[in-house]
């Protein structure tokens, strides 16, 4: 049986850290997760779509981030993140208006509806759309094609984090205090192990996710659109993230919830699932716009 004690050491320490800092439902995926499943992607993109990316991202100073590179599909894929902390000429968040755009608030114990989530545009969903079509447009200008290429690699990342499609009024689990097996530093939450404890167990576990998938496979994974993978990632965090911590999901939920190894080995297969997800659809996406 696979040990906790296979969690890099360096990745437990960013889960301190990320616990102790972050109180935020806009945290996202970690390094590993982004990277990984714009590895997938690009694995799986057209010649001629990976030919106008590489395209764009030679003209990420476009971007005016020169802390945060993108200058390749995985520098990309934290671009987003990276910026956040980014002061404008005003002292304020130069990215601060993103702030929502990583997530969208639907609880798990109502019926699944983006309208109150997505008002105005804000949530992740609507953003990727929003994105896409930026990329095909030609005529948009260099910089607005740029800076959607890079928020559409990190946000359907996002998207693919159930805790960014489904809630329980939490923050996205944020506000849940989680053990996982016998790691339990005292701000480690829910979120923060579907970030990055979990995304890491299960990334690399089994066989390497980043390859040229199969026809069948690409297309049974990438069908629907937005609002489908939206609705399943939200499906994925009433059955698997919050059911398997809770014997009934839309109970009031604990101070405290554990993951037990057993726990942990039932949800690898998930995270991977998702993960695998999140870079077949970025292709078709990638595809769809630049292709």
């Amino acid at each position: 049986m696979t040990s906790i004690r296979r969690v890099r050491p360096a990745l437990v320490a960013a889960a301190t850290l990320f616990a102790a800092s972050s109180a935020a439902p806009a945290a996202a995926y970690w390094e590993y997760g982004h990277q990984t499943i714009a590895q997938i992607a690009e694995a799986n993109i057209r010649p001629q779509t990976r030919i106008a990316i590489r395209r764009l991202l030679k003209q990420q100073a476009l971007l005016d981030t020169p802390t945060c590179k993108a200058g390749t599909m995985t520098e990309a894929s934290t671009w987003a993140d990276c910026v956040k902390p980014i002061k404008g000429a005003d002292g304020k968040p130069g990215f601060g208006y993103a702030y929502t755009w990583h997530f969208q608030d639907v609880s798990i114990c109502r019926p699944f509806s983006l309208t109150d989530a997505c008002k105005d545009g804000n949530c992740v969903s609507a953003q990727i759309t929003r994105d896409v079509a930026t990329l095909k447009d030609r005529r948009a200008p260099a910089k607005d094609r740029v800076e959607a290429l890079v928020f559409l690699i990190h946000f359907v990342g996002d998207l693919h984090q159930p805790l960014h499609a489904g809630e329980k009024d939490d923050k996205g689990g944020n506000d849940v205090k989680a053990s996982y097996d016998h790691y339990a530093p005292p701000r480690l939450n829910l979120h923060s192990v579907w970030d990055g404890l979990l995304a890491e167990r299960a990334i690399t576990s089994g066989p390497g996710l980043v390859h040229r998938y199969a026809p069948a496979v690409r297309a049974r994974i990438t069908a629907g659109n937005v609002t489908d993978w939206s609705r399943e990632s939200w499906q994925v965090a009433h059955d698997s993230t919050y059911a398997s911590v809770m014997a009934d999901p839309c109970a009031p939920t604990p101070e405290r919830v554990t993951l037990d190894e057993a726990t942990i080995e039932t949800l690898v297969p998930v995270a991977r699932l998702e993960v695998e997800r999140g870079g077949l659809r970025l292709a078709k996406l990638l595809d769809a716009a630049l292709g």
